[in-house]
């Protein structure tokens, strides 16, 4: 290796040991420096290693310096602050389409981000929030899959399963041939997090609609060489309307819904239809607005929910379907057939 190769990975080593091992409290002192360049094949003196960091800096790669007998060096700019690492994986250790395995190996390089030292508090101080865990561990190849063929303007490919009762998976199948699992071809336009969730939301062409299906139940996901169908309906603002309109990703018809609530459900109201949804304050410390939602059996459910402290108000059709979901509950559990 020619001496100005060996240059060039010295300075790449001993930035990566000061970015990876030192911070304000942990600074590295000169002569451990020198030992720790020694462990990766690197001789150097200290009168080299004094100029090699002034080099760095002048490069924008800024170390301090803590003066004493020996000098010690630290690095304390990073992409991350250490709140936003431990924000990240809360987010990685919630998400329940993130298989364990992938799990504790996500998590371990999100900590790396704030140095050795560093990640070894945050690790320690992890919360176990006992999510339900994916157990789909192809689910990296999927996303990256989707995400090139987004970036690429292409269609893909997929199988798509659900569980039985004893946990297996049930592939779905062709109606015209029953031994055949069916292989689905979309338009890939974006994905989204929902509930714990990670769904794909895509264009079909044979059904003229937008679909979205779960990430973690997509198999054998390949991207293919057919670019993605122009229309109006694969136009990211109208996806960006989807994303707001479906309800905890269950698809229906979309309305303008209005309601009457308490007042105290405001802050549900704001954190389940965002902040663009005008509520007006009505009498008796109730509160009213109107939303655009995909009327589906899981927002009929929302709905009755809040039992008397939330009421659809408009329009009659939705009205009739909250009334028909009640009667029906009340039978389940041998109730008469009035409300």
């Amino acid at each position: 290796m020619s001496a100005e190769s060996v240059s060039k990975i010295k300075y790449l080593k001993l930035w990566d040991i000061l970015r990876q091992e030192t911070d304000e409290e942990h600074p590295i002192s000169t002569p451990d420096l020198l030992a720790r360049l020694e462990e990766c094949g690197i001789k150097c003196d200290r009168r080299t290693l004094y100029r090699n960091i002034e080099e760095l800096n002048e490069s924008g790669y800024e170390v301090l310096t803590k003066v004493g007998k020996p000098n010690g060096y630290y690095v304390v700019d990073r992409s991350f602050d250490i709140p936003e690492i431990h924000i990240l994986m809360d987010a990685v250790q919630a998400a329940g389409f993130i298989t364990e395995k992938k799990t504790k190996e996500l998590v371990d390089k999100i900590a790396k981000l704030a140095g050795n030292k560093a990640a070894e508090v945050l690790k320690q101080n992890i919360v176990n929030f006992e999510t339900v865990k994916s157990t789909n561990e192809s689910i990296y190849y999927s996303v990256n899959e989707i995400a090139t063929a987004i970036n690429e303007g292409l269609k893909i490919t997929f199988q798509y399963f659900d569980y039985n009762a004893q946990g297996k998976k049930v592939y779905r199948m062709r109606k015209s041939n029953p031994a055949e699992r069916k292989t689905y071809k979309v338009n890939p336009l974006s994905t989204v997090f929902s509930s714990d969730k990670y769904y794909l939301i895509c264009y079909d062409d044979y059904y003229d609609n937008l679909q979205h299906y779960r990430v973690d139940r997509m198999d054998a996901v390949t991207m293919i060489e057919e670019p993605i169908t122009k229309n109006e309906k694969t136009k990211q603002p109208r996806v960006k309307e989807h994303k707001q309109q479906v309800f905890w990703m269950f698809t229906g018809k979309t309305e303008q819904v209005s309601f009457t609530a308490d007042k105290f459900l405001i802050d549900v109201m704001h954190d389940t239809f965002g902040g663009k949804v005008k509520i007006s304050e009505g009498a008796n410390d109730t509160i009213t607005f109107t939303a655009n939602v995909q009327v589906s059996p899981t927002f009929i459910a929302w709905c009755c929910a809040f039992g008397k402290q939330l009421k659809v108000t408009a329009p009659q059709t939705v009205i009739d379907q909250v009334k028909a979901y009640i009667t029906e509950l009340n039978k389940g559990y041998g109730g008469g057939n009035g409300l």
